[in-house]
């Protein structure tokens, strides 16, 4: 049985689902976290890094839309905190893991074709490439 796990959170159909495996993975003792990761909103032109309010301010109001139904789908599961934090999604999640003692990362696939996967990246493909701790990928 795992002692720690953490589950990573982006608001997706596939991170609810990975939410729902938790009661078979978890025992009476294990600490679950949910982690949700929201990297701020730029647009690059050329060589320049920008940044508007107002794409701030509706990443922003998604971001809260999405913490706010985290915190609703987590209060009926035993020793379960969610954090949230700012960053590059997948580095993110492999750092957080390996400072806070996690045994067990558990995340959603997007179901990316090779070829998406390919272009677009994958934040479960790069987590499972890179981590050091054991990684359930839920479908």
């Amino acid at each position: 049985m795992f002692s720690h796990i953490l589950v990573a959170y982006d608001g997706s159909d596939q991170s609810k689902k990975a939410l729902t495996y938790i009661p078979h993975l978890a025992g009476n003792d294990t600490e679950i976290e949910v982690l949700h990761v929201y990297q701020n909103p730029v647009v690059i032109i050329g060589e320049a890094v920008i940044s508007t309010p107002m794409l701030q301010k509706n990443y922003y109001e998604h971001e809260q839309a999405v913490e706010d139904e985290l915190r609703e789908l987590i209060a009926d599961i035993p020793r379960c905190r969610s954090t949230i934090l700012t960053g590059r999604p997948a580095q993110t999640i492999i750092e957080y893991s390996l400072k806070n003692g996690v045994d067990l990362i558990v995340i959603g696939s997007r179901g990316h074709t090779a070829i998406d996967e390919l272009f677009l990246g994958s934040t479960s493909h790069h987590v499972v490439q890179h981590s050091q701790i054991p990684v359930l990928i839920v479908k």
